[in-house]
């Protein structure tokens, strides 16, 4: 348990590390390309939520394509950050194609999140035809269990032929008479 606990810090503290970084270059980034005070701030925790999100998406292993497309747009960006301040970039000379990508991201960042948060599996209905389901009946016959009064028997219970219901017929057991025809009342016999 000790040594399980002291894994998950370790783990935990390079995360940390990483995110601070990440969400440094990010900040400067945003900074660079024009956008001062609480919006310098924001583009790094849109950034990263997106990434989280993405990967909750993934880890709940429903809508893997969506999943991973925003977990792809949100990596590059996050990435494309950590590169770019590295010293490739002259953050005084900021190019347009950088500016219009940090002005377009919030819109990107929320048509990701929305559509992370608000999209559930669709679960199609799936109609059995008749002939469908009487040919799955005929390759998986159901299983009939002996009541414990009939176990160790040498004889197997009677199965029910497909089609019926497996309740057997009453016996010795007479259908009262219509008053006024005199024809049998209730179910048709089975005729076979």
């Amino acid at each position: 348990m000790r040594a399980q606990l002291a894994r998950v810090d370790a783990v935990l503290v390079q995360a940390l590390i990483a995110a601070a970084l990440s969400f440094a270059h990010l900040h400067d980034i945003a900074v660079a390309a024009g956008q001062g005070g609480w919006k310098a701030w924001a583009y790094p925790i849109s950034v990263d939520l997106l990434l989280v999100a993405a990967w909750r998406r993934l880890r709940t292993g429903e809508a893997k394509a969506s999943g991973w497309c925003w977990f792809v747009i949100a990596l590059t960006a996050s990435l494309g950050a950590n590169i770019a301040t590295a010293g490739l970039l002259d953050t005084t000379d900021v190019p347009a194609w950088l500016r219009i990508l940090v002005a377009g991201w919030p819109a990107v960042a929320f048509l990701g999140g929305t559509l992370l948060a608000h999209t559930t599996r669709q679960h199609p209905r799936t109609r059995t035809s008749r002939s469908s389901r009487t040919r799955s009946a005929r390759l998986n016959p159901p299983r009939v269990t002996c009541p414990p009064s009939h176990r160790g028997t040498t004889r197997a219970p009677r199965r029910p032929r497909p089609g019926r219901t497996g309740r057997p017929r009453p016996q010795g057991r007479r259908r009262a008479p219509h008053p006024h025809t005199g024809a049998p009342i209730g179910p048709t016999p089975d005729r076979r």
